[in-house]
């Protein structure tokens, strides 16, 4: 198996552009009352708590709030932001900030931008999850993501990459077994070595559930 590595620049530019157009318009086909629906793979947020957090790191990076970056106190600062807006008015507002966010894109160093592109289409899988609208699961940006994972896992635990990546996983199982959206027995039934996966997410926000979760 070939090392890890990113996919070029231009290719997780767009991965993440298209993602964000399909969040779009999935939050704003959603009914009123579906931003009160808790997401299983985040139990202490809403649709609407999730929503705002997806806004929210474009909008950070465009404003220059980047202290504290990816921290719980950052992320819940999006989400108190945006508490006033419905649904429907943050898709509005993640739609808008594109005209500021998307000249930036390329100015991103791209272990970053492959990193909040993991993170985007993580959270667009847990929100199709929530509100049953599944789709997208072969797309560029569940691609990229991967390759910010393996580049990820291989730096955590040498070898690992080899052991997860050549495992015979479809990319988006993968993905959802690497991000913690598996708990380690959905993981083995699928053909991961659990003592790997374990090491390899030991004291990093992507641990998998204590608990099975059925997408």
């Amino acid at each position: 198996m070939q090392s890890p590595a990113l996919l070029p620049d231009e290719q997780v530019a767009s991965a993440y552009i298209e993602l964000r157009a399909r969040v779009v318009s999935l939050l704003r086909s959603l009914p009123a009352d579906a931003g009160d629906i808790t997401v299983p793979h985040c139990p202490q947020w809403t649709v609407h708590n999730l929503a705002a957090h997806m806004f929210g790191v474009p909008d950070d990076i465009v404003s220059g709030r980047m202290e504290g970056v990816a921290s719980d106190a950052w992320t819940q600062a999006q989400v108190e932001r945006s508490r006033s807006r419905t649904v429907g008015e943050i898709a509005d507002a993640l739609e808008s900030v594109a005209a500021r966010f998307d000249p930036m894109l390329p100015h991103i160093p791209p272990m970053a931008r492959s990193q909040m592109t993991m993170d985007a289409v993580t959270h667009e899988h847990d929100l199709r999850h929530a509100v049953g609208v599944p789709g997208a699961r072969d797309s560029s940006a569940v691609r990229a993501a991967l390759g910010w994972l393996g580049v990820w896992v291989e730096g955590r635990v040498p070898g690992g990459h080899s052991a997860l990546f050549a495992a015979g996983l479809s990319d988006f199982d993968l993905l959802r077994c690497l991000t913690g959206r598996r708990s380690v027995a959905q993981a083995v039934a699928l053909g991961l070595d659990a003592e790997i996966l374990q090491r390899v997410q030991a004291n990093s926000p992507l641990r998998a559930p204590l608990v099975d979760v059925v997408e």
